[in-house]
This record gives structure tokens, sequence and C-alpha cells, in this order.
């Protein structure tokens, strides 16, 4: 990991921040909101009425307008509370009714060609309720609206529910990012300082269907492709066929795939809904299925599975 000194974020960068105290969180949300104002640039915020409040002090000490960005449309806020019945209504995602909404928010707002930067705790707000699903699917959705939007997205996680770092789930949250803000003594006073770039991630969420391996093949095959590890291509098809196999079969549940690219390796990842950890075995020669994790081991050059609220991650590594 490597440590950024400017605070001003690469464009189109999702960055997450996992604090301990409010105050971390306001500061860190002000510096990065004030950045884009006072360049002209325009702002969303989704955040709890609380939160809000608190990122208003916040800016007003930094200098900035709140009441005249509010009037000319630069500052668009919303309740965070109300986006997530909204677009999880009955605890189901309504993924097209978040690409249209937010999408077209954020078109909107970006159509003159400035850079608009959105603050988000939607998935906070679920990981909190202990829908850990749920919470990653979003993930991957505002990664996916990434992909086609030019926006910066800053995400804040409450350091306690997430765990502590190097655990499973603070692992999972920031595989989904690409940078992490880190939180502690002193980072309120200087947020500007506090930027660690991490493992960046495209995920992709599937429905639990004999067709969604296939599909996940295709997307992993894809990504790849894109970013220039083609000679990967072969290995990592037949390792997320075999982890998406199992997601279906085995945990029988919907489940995300992740693939990161970084530090001289590639990360696949499989998450599903069943906390049953995948045992490799070594299967009667005559047998015509239970090979899966021993072809995996074969091909990567480590492999493991994290049990996380809700579920567990299956992933592999291979080498560049």
């Amino acid at each position: 990991m490597t440590v950024e000194t400017n605070f001003g974020v690469v464009p189109r960068s999702h960055v997450v921040m996992f604090y301990e105290r409010e105050a971390e969180l306001s500061g860190a949300v002000a510096a990065f909101l004030a950045e884009a104002l006072h360049a002209g640039d325009p702002v969303i915020v989704l955040a709890t009425d609380a939160h809000v409040a608190a990122f208003r002090s916040a800016l007003i000490e930094l200098g900035v307008d709140v009441a005249a960005h509010l009037r000319q449309g630069n500052l668009v806020v919303g309740d965070a509370h109300e986006a997530v019945s909204r677009y999880f209504p009955a605890g189901r995602f309504e993924a097209e009714r978040f690409d249209a909404e937010i999408g077209e928010t954020i078109r909107a707002l970006g159509d003159s060609g400035r850079e608009v930067r959105v603050y988000g705790e939607l998935v906070a707000l679920l990981w909190d309720e202990g829908k850990v699903s749920e919470a990653i699917e979003l993930e991957a959705a505002w990664n996916d609206l990434g992909r086609r939007l030019p926006f910066s997205l800053f995400c804040g996680y409450s350091a306690e529910a997430l765990g502590s770092p190097g655990g499973a789930s603070f692992n999972e949250v920031c595989d989904l990012h690409s940078a992490v803000v880190a939180g502690g003594e002193g980072a309120c006073s200087h947020p500007a300082d506090s930027i660690v770039v991490a493992r960046a991630e495209h995920a992709r969420s599937f429905a639990c269907d004999l067709r969604s391996p296939a599909h996940a093949r295709q997307f992993v095959v894809r990504t790849l492709e894109a970013s220039g590890a083609v000679g990967l291509l072969e290995d990592a098809a037949i390792i997320v066929a075999e982890l998406a196999t199992n997601a279906v079969l085995h945990a029988r549940s919907e489940f995300v795939v992740g693939v990161s690219d970084a530090d001289g390796s590639v990360r696949i990842s499989v998450r599903d809904a069943s906390s049953v950890v995948p045992v490799r075995h070594e299967p009667d020669a005559h047998a015509i299925t239970g090979r899966g994790l021993l072809v995996v081991s074969g091909l990567a050059r480590r492999w493991g599975a994290d049990v996380i609220g809700g579920g567990k991650v299956v992933w592999a590594e291979l080498a560049r």
C-alpha cells in the first residue's frame, strides 16, 4: 500500500472510510466535499439527518457557503434511510430504479463537464442492520455505475461494525473500493494526509441460476482482458466457474463475483449466503464430481475461504 499526501481523489475513484468517532467522519467528508465545491464542482450527499447536520457545520468551518450551494443546486442532499427503503422494498434490491434515479442525478449534475462527487452511507446502513449480502450487492452496483458515469464516491463505515483491520469483513469491504481513508487518532485533524490506496476491485452480483456460472466466467474474462491480464484468462475462467458453481449448487444462493488486479496478482472471489466453508477432497478415481477445489488449488498460487456475517467469501489468487 502507498500513502497519498493530497486528499485530492483520482477521478472516478471509490473510497471508503472506517471511522471510530463521528468527528473523524465529519472532518474527512467535509474535506472531500469542500474541495469539489470550492472548485465549482457539484456534490451529492446521501446520509442520515445527524450526519448531514454534522457535515454542514464542518463545511461552514472550511469556508463553504452551504446555503448558497443548496440554492444553486451544486449541493444535493438526500436521506439515506429513505433511499434504502426506496431501493430495497421488501428486502430486494431494485437495481434498475437505483441505476435510473441515481444515474440520472449524476448525469444531470455532470452534463456540463464538471466532476461529480458523491458521499453515500446507504451501504453502511444495510451493513449495520446485518444485511451484508444486500450491502455487497449495492457496493457492486455503485462500481458498475462508476464504470459508466464519471463520478467519485466516498463511503463511510463505522469501524465497530466492520471489525478489526485485517479481519474478513474489513478486507471484504476494502476489496470493493479503490482506496481506504484511514481513521484513528488525528485523522479528523488532518484528513488530507490519511488516504491509503487499496486493491481496486470490479464486482458483479449473479442470481442463483444454473446459467450464472457461465455469465460469471464471461464477466471475469472481460474484466481481465480490459486490464491486460490476458495470460491468466484460461485459469481465471476455470476458477470462477468452479467457485460460482459451488455457490449455486451447494450454497443455493445469489452470489457476488469480485476481480482485483494489484501487487503482481489477480484475485478472484465469490461471495455467497452460506457460512459452510468448502473443503478440498481427494475424490475416488471413478467419481465424476467433487474435484472443483482440487482444480482451484492446482491453478491458484493460494486460495482460501473467509466466513463473514451472512455468508462466506471463497477466493483464489493467480500470479501475474
